[in-house]
């Protein structure tokens, strides 16, 4: 609906074709002013709604972890991994540029609910017993992360969310290949009913599920941490010429940000222990566990080699999107 009332507005005077659904012709159009405060609002909203529940913003987020419990492993990477990003794209390619005014609106509700997102997340992980649901609601407060940088109107927040939609489906697409093979050879995903030691009799696996869980937490060197901290870092600074009378609130949302990053960490430390530590069962025994094969090396090296890599090499995305964030900040006016 937000996107026919933009084609039915876009046959506005001005160069170019008349009733268009062209990103760049309607941003053109947004950044003139071609917009009535009520109708850039009205279809802002539209667009939020739609994205929200794609991303999926907190509360709008429930039909993810029974997506994620029901589909098989690729189902689950690939929703992971590519399908939530359509939101949050969303809102950076079209929402921001072509609806500039709107933006400036909503932009302090976006970050509160990315926040709430942020600290809800991080709580429902610490109550899941599924390995796959808590790895679905883990994408619930890794997704905060991303609104949250969106919502400053910066530079630095667009960049920390690109980077983060881009880390988040390189890793959370990891994690779910892990638990799939783990369900694979013990046919549960149950934490109590693995019991533990897991690095005992599978090393490999136990090494490289803790090496992704441990990226997922934003340690510093993987690719989890620049999305995480530079997202907080522009909450503390949003752009004052939109957001000037928020500072304090968006200040008030790097702190929530700041106390989910901590339950994050507790709850992927917590199933860690509860997976790959201590000693195996006496009841798996007697079931052949085998170690990593060589399809899962084949197939998951090269995500474990980017999660190190865009670690350490941030400026690989940066490089690439900051000629195009700065094209969205010449529409929004910063």
């Amino acid at each position: 609906l937000g996107f026919i009332a933009l084609y039915l507005r876009s046959d506005l005077p001005g160069p170019g074709v008349q009733h268009t659904f062209d990103i760049l012709r309607l941003a053109e159009l947004g950044q003139a002013g071609a917009w009535s405060p009520l109708f850039g609002n009205l279809v802002f909203l539209g667009l939020f709604l739609g994205f929200a529940i794609k991303v999926p913003m907190w509360p709008f987020h429930t039909w993810l972890p029974d997506a994620h419990t029901e589909a098989p492993t690729i189902g689950s990477v690939l929703l992971a991994g590519i399908m939530l990003k359509m939101g949050t794209y969303g809102f950076v390619r079209i929402a921001l540029p072509v609806l500039p005014e709107g933006a400036q609106a909503y932009a302090p509700l976006i970050g509160i609910l990315g926040a709430i997102a942020i600290v809800y997340g991080a709580l429902a992980c610490l109550a899941q017993r599924d390995l796959k649901r808590l790895i679905a609601f883990s994408s619930v407060g890794h997704m905060g992360f991303v609104m949250l940088g969106i919502a400053t109107l910066t530079e630095i927040g667009i960049q920390a969310a690109i980077f983060g939609m881009v880390a988040h489906g390189i890793i959370t697409g990891m994690l779910f290949f892990c638990v799939g093979s783990i369900y694979d050879r013990y046919h549960t995903r149950q934490i109590s009913e693995i019991g533990g030691g897991m690095a005992q009799r599978l090393p490999k696996l136990a090494g490289v599920f803790a090496f992704v869980a441990i990226a997922s937490l934003g340690l510093p060197g993987l690719a989890g941490f620049w999305g995480e901290v530079m997202a907080l870092l522009s909450a503390f600074s949003p752009n004052e010429a939109l957001l000037g009378g928020q500072v304090g609130l968006f200040r008030g949302l790097m702190v929530a940000g700041g106390v989910g990053t901590i339950l994050t960490a507790g709850y992927f430390l917590w199933m860690l222990q509860r997976v790959n530590m201590g000693t195996m069962p006496e009841r798996w025994s007697e079931h052949a566990l085998g170690d990593m094969q060589s399809v899962e090396w084949l197939s998951w090296t090269p995500l474990l080699v980017l999660i190190l890599a865009l670690g350490l090499f941030p400026r690989l995305i940066f490089g690439v999107s900051q000629e195009a964030v700065g094209g969205i900040l010449a529409v929004l006016g910063g």
